[in-house]
């Protein structure tokens, strides 16, 4: 039952997969999510609905149109092969029980929200209001189905306000140092900090400190190999979503070990 299950998330995470494709292609340049239909960027010929499958359509194609034979970008079948396994490693650290199932809708939309953002923010330096605002509400309700099935109320008032405490420190620094920190930041830490403190005070800490530890580590090597200066603008997103992953995988784990080696606990 539960290989079962796993393999379904996998093929729902590819599919998923294959829509943020279009998502990240489309949103930052404010067009129609549903028409037309994909087709190919070259030739212009829509897409058939056999060479459509998610990553198999692309190896069945050998990365070419069927139409003019100029190559795909392998970074299509890479986005929907990455969503299908980070569905299935989200799945299995919530937990195949009553409460992880009902926190896994929540959780899922995090992910794939997090990949198509952190293509964005690298493709176009944005993250767009499109997909960062409607997660507010989502992120909420989705939360409070799963704190009501797991009859812990306090994990979603804590969300809340870990939410408003990463939210108001991002704009504290972006006011700060607006160079260095866009409102897009700002916002999509609020829903960061909503996710990660409804886990727990851990998470939140852990996933907060580890985007700019990412961020810092990276930026330092772009200067050490000189291939950014000072002033280059480096998108800041895909770190925050790193550093998140980090708070939802091992944030408590770390917090604790942190508070022992501390004396604290």
């Amino acid at each position: 039952m539960t290989a079962l299950l796993l393999t379904f998330i996998a093929l729902f995470g590819l599919a998923i997969g294959s829509f943020l494709n279009v998502v990240v292609w489309r949103v930052p340049r404010g067009e129609s999510l549903n028409h037309p239909p994909s087709a190919c960027p070259r030739c212009g010929h829509a897409i058939r609905a056999r060479d459509n499958i998610p990553v198999l359509g692309w190896l069945l194609l050998r990365g070419k149109c069927r139409d003019c034979g100029e190559p795909i970008a392998p970074r299509y079948p890479l986005v929907e092969a990455l969503t299908g396994v980070v569905f299935v490693l989200v799945a299995l650290e919530l937990g195949l029980d009553a409460p992880g199932l009902a926190a896994l809708p929540a959780f899922l939309y995090l992910a794939a929200i997090s990949i198509a953002l952190a293509l964005i923010d690298l493709d176009t330096h944005r993250l767009p209001n499109a997909i960062v605002l409607p997660s507010y509400p989502v992120a909420l309700v989705l939360l409070a189905v799963a704190s009501g099935v797991a009859n812990d109320w306090g994990a979603l008032l804590r969300a809340v306000i870990g939410g408003a405490v990463l939210f108001s420190a991002y704009l504290i620094l972006a006011l700060a140092v607006p160079r260095g920190m866009g409102l897009g930041d700002v916002k999509l830490a609020g829903v960061l900090g909503i996710y990660l403190a409804w886990l727990g005070w851990g998470s939140l800490a852990v996933g907060a400190f580890g985007a700019f530890l990412l961020g810092g580590i990276f930026s330092i090597g772009l200067l050490v190999t000189k291939r950014a200066s000072r002033s280059s603008g480096i998108p800041f997103g895909p770190w925050m979503i790193g550093g998140a992953a980090l708070g939802f995988f091992f944030g408590e784990q770390l917090a604790d070990a942190y508070l022992v080696l501390v004396g604290i606990r």
